[in-house]
């Protein structure tokens, strides 16, 4: 519902760094009891917006007003206080500490002077269920949850603060499609009971559901504010990229057919429970997907290619030569030539406060090295030639990764293994949490490299992902290959039949989403 007097109001907020102009004038309304979808590009403004809001950063210039007065935080605590809370898309927990510790960490309930852990258990139980996680125990270390747990414990930690105002960045960009369905319906209650809620998402499908009005921010600035479903998908994204928006995927070209061996092949693999007899071989200048619902055994059979899982039984050949793949230092090398392109790039892919540059040379240390001293000019040359290939923006190479947006903290992680030239690229769901425009480049990349002769193997949790990008699909089941699905069979009908072990026929055309 709206209101005379909007809940919260920003007026020509502006912010740079150094020559960097993050917003420029930037407006926004926000009321009670809705959902706002904030949309844009990476880079776009969203993760500014979202920091001077919730007392991270604070403005150059502009105005923010709560209930019609005008505010400033210092901190983020203060901008906990007034009621705006955020959950960021990198995790704030500390994963040496239990749920419950993480979910009251900054403000913890006290007796005698000491913490009350019976309380402390009790607010995280109450948090969690609101959240739509009571499966998950509050004397859980949080190390040991999954990264789709994880996110929910940030999201119950959230609610915990009781805000008015809660901003979500990616909420579900990590989550299992259960945990997406329970999210949307805490979120849909919490509308209902009054709060309001800004959505940040790359998912279309999401904002659609869920939102109320949306704003569109493109090159620091809103560009456009309006009621969900006034506008096309199309009219959003062309609003976004500021150009039309067509041709997302690239054409595909079929692999050549030769009488070598494939590139890699494996027999038999298997793992704990997680891997189940799986066989499967990748030609050059082939994109094979891997689908199905998550969790079953994709992202630890990319681990075990790369070497790191320990106690893998069967065999990988390498152009028709058995291979042992001990560590990723092994998989890495020229004989193998292997590169993984990790789920989680703040964690797995990237050291944030070190440079650029840095970030950059780390896979390739041995390419760009003579006599264990690093040559500059050869380090140079490829770094320039990995910024021109992938358009990553920045404004130097000298400043911390963590600087920039998320789409080019991603092309990073991807350039830093091209710079190997891998001839075999492991990608474990690489446009999680990236752009339209920036997706649509990684699209690109991987066609010209498989173009190039790479053999691909791409895990992606987007089944137009799957039906763009790739010319075969291995449907994953209990962690196993349930079936394989090749040029006109791999379609969304198909893949969600056989990511849910059923018979076509007996399952609704409808998506499931974000499985």
């Amino acid at each position: 519902m709206s209101r005379a007097v909007p809940l919260f109001r920003m007026e020509g907020v502006s912010k740079r760094y150094g020559g960097v102009r993050a917003l420029d004038g930037a407006e926004l309304t926000v009321n009670a009891g809705q959902i706002h979808g904030i949309l844009g590009e990476n880079g776009a403004g969203k993760s500014t917006l979202i920091k001077i809001m919730s007392g991270v950063v604070e403005p150059d210039a502009g105005r923010m007003m709560l209930d019609g007065k005008e505010i400033s935080f210092a901190s983020p605590a203060a901008a906990n206080d007034a009621g705006i809370v955020c959950v960021f898309q990198e995790l704030s927990l500390i994963p040496h500490l239990s749920v419950a510790d993480n979910i009251v960490i900054s403000n913890p309930p006290k007796r005698f002077g000491m913490i009350d852990r019976r309380k402390q258990r009790a607010i995280a139980k109450e948090a969690l269920a609101r959240a739509g996680a009571a499966d998950i125990h509050p004397q859980a270390l949080v190390k040991d949850l999954p990264l789709s747990r994880r996110q929910m414990v940030e999201i119950a930690k959230a609610l915990a603060r009781k805000p008015r105002i809660l901003i979500l960045d990616e909420a579900t960009s990590a989550l299992t499609a259960s945990d997406v369905s329970k999210v949307f319906s805490v979120l849909k209650r919490l509308r209902e009971e009054g709060l309001a809620l800004l959505y940040i998402s790359h998912r279309m499908h999401e904002i659609a559901e869920l939102a109320d009005m949306c704003t569109v921010f493109r090159n620091g600035s809103n560009v456009a504010s309006f009621a969900t479903g006034t506008k096309s998908g199309n009219e959003i994204v062309e609003m976004m990229i500021g150009r039309e928006y067509s041709n997302v995927f690239p054409a595909k070209t079929p692999p050549v057919l030769s009488e070598k061996p494939p590139v890699v092949e494996c027999r038999h693999l298997a793992w704990t429970d997680q891997l189940r007899d799986i066989s499967f071989s990748v030609r050059a200048g082939e994109v094979i997907g891997l689908g199905g619902l998550d969790g079953q055994g994709q992202r630890e059979l990319l681990l075990a290619l790369f070497g790191v899982l320990r106690g893998v039984s069967g065999q990988v050949l390498i152009e028709g030569q058995p291979v042992g793949i001990g560590s990723p230092r092994q998989a890495k090398r020229g004989e193998i030539g292997m590169a993984l392109i990790p789920e989680d790039r703040k964690t797995e892919g990237l050291l944030l406060p070190m440079s650029v540059r840095d970030n950059l040379s780390f896979a390739a240390l041995d390419r760009v090295s003579r006599g264990g001293i690093i040559d500059g000019t050869a380090e140079k040359s490829h770094i320039d030639e990995m910024i021109r290939l992938l358009a990553i923006k920045t404004a130097g190479t000298d400043i911390p990764a963590g600087a920039l947006s998320g789409g080019n903290q991603q092309k990073i992680v991807i350039a830093k293994w091209l710079m190997n030239r891998p001839r075999i690229i492991l990608l474990n769901d690489p446009t999680r949490g990236i752009d339209v425009g920036t997706k649509q480049e990684i699209y690109q990349l991987l066609r010209k490299l498989a173009d190039e002769g790479a053999a691909i193997v791409f895990y992606s949790t987007d089944y137009d992902e799957l039906i763009g990008c790739c010319d075969r699909v291995l449907v994953m089941y209990d962690g196993g290959i349930h079936r394989e699905l090749a040029g006109e069979e791999i379609t969304e009908h198909a893949l969600i039949a056989s990511a849910l072990n059923v018979e076509e026929a007996s399952v609704d055309r409808t998506r499931v989403a974000g499985a």
